[in-house]
């Protein structure tokens, strides 16, 4: 399928692997330049170039956090307006609710909720001035099941779907399209972690662990993400004109929801 976007040019935060870098590559398969961000620039780099070597668009990196403001500053510098923003950040560590203080919930709050706003505050006039552009937010499926250890990530993530929620149809008419792809379990660095702690804290072997997480979603496996990447591509095709405000699960069927 032809996603119509083949010129079009999108910044991609957190790109250098995982999800982010499913992502990167989707578009750029779909002939979108891009500006590809994430904190190692080695890392980074490397996820750049095996792009370039596969696609004929131009790839441009800034190795920057984020999730700070001089972070932000230094990669729209290079990004400067572009049509297709996908905002993307790793989540706070897990815990229980009594390990968690103010500090740690503004962290999480400055990282998951007002990074994206803010890239999308600045962004947001530019694509509705030329009347469009997509905004895909990463966020997760805690926000439609709350996973008790994840209570921050659950607290910050939830905050960018309600602020979504109202912005996403205030832009809409502009022909700017803002929706939300929510990840399961995905076979990332991230949920590689989280399977080594589980292995330690419950005694288990990692291949029991991953096995037991595994059979716990109705596919039986872990996303991967080259899906993840085409589910966002789509999302930011012409096709997807009329989707608005969505929050789009991507777990395998895990949680098991009908809103």
């Amino acid at each position: 399928m032809d996603l119509g976007i083949a010129g079009k040019s999108a910044l991609v935060c957190a790109s250098s692997k995982g999800l982010g870098f499913g992502c990167a590559r989707a578009l750029a398969e779909a002939g979108v330049d891009l500006v590809m961000n994430a904190r190692g620039a080695e890392a980074l780099e490397n996820a750049a170039d095996a792009i370039r070597a596969r696609h004929n668009v131009k790839v441009q990196t800034v190795a920057a956090d984020i999730t700070s403001l001089e972070g932000r500053d230094a990669v729209l510098a290079i990004a400067q307006t572009p049509d297709i923003l996908i905002t993307n950040a790793g989540g706070p560590p897990p815990g229980v609710w009594s390990d968690w203080d103010r500090d740690d919930f503004l962290a999480a709050l400055e990282a998951n909720m007002l990074t994206p706003i803010d890239l999308m505050k600045r962004l947001l006039p530019s694509m509705m001035s030329r009347g469009w552009g997509r905004v895909v937010n990463i966020t997760s499926q805690s926000v439609k099941a709350p996973i008790a250890v994840l209570g921050l990530s659950n607290s910050a993530r939830a905050g960018l779907t309600g602020y979504v929620a109202g912005t996403a149809r205030q832009v809409a008419p502009h022909g700017v399209t803002i929706n939300n792809l929510l990840p399961g379990v995905h076979d990332t660095d991230r949920i590689s972690s989280m399977d080594q702690a589980a292995s330690q804290a419950q005694n288990k072997s990692l291949d029991q662990v991953k096995t037991e997480r595994a059979n716990s979603i109705p596919v039986g496996r872990y996303g991967l993400a080259e899906e993840f990447g085409k589910t966002c591509a789509f999302m930011c095709s012409q096709h997807a004109a009329f989707m608005v405000g969505q929050n789009v699960l991507l777990d395998g069927g895990a949680v098991n929801a009908t809103l």
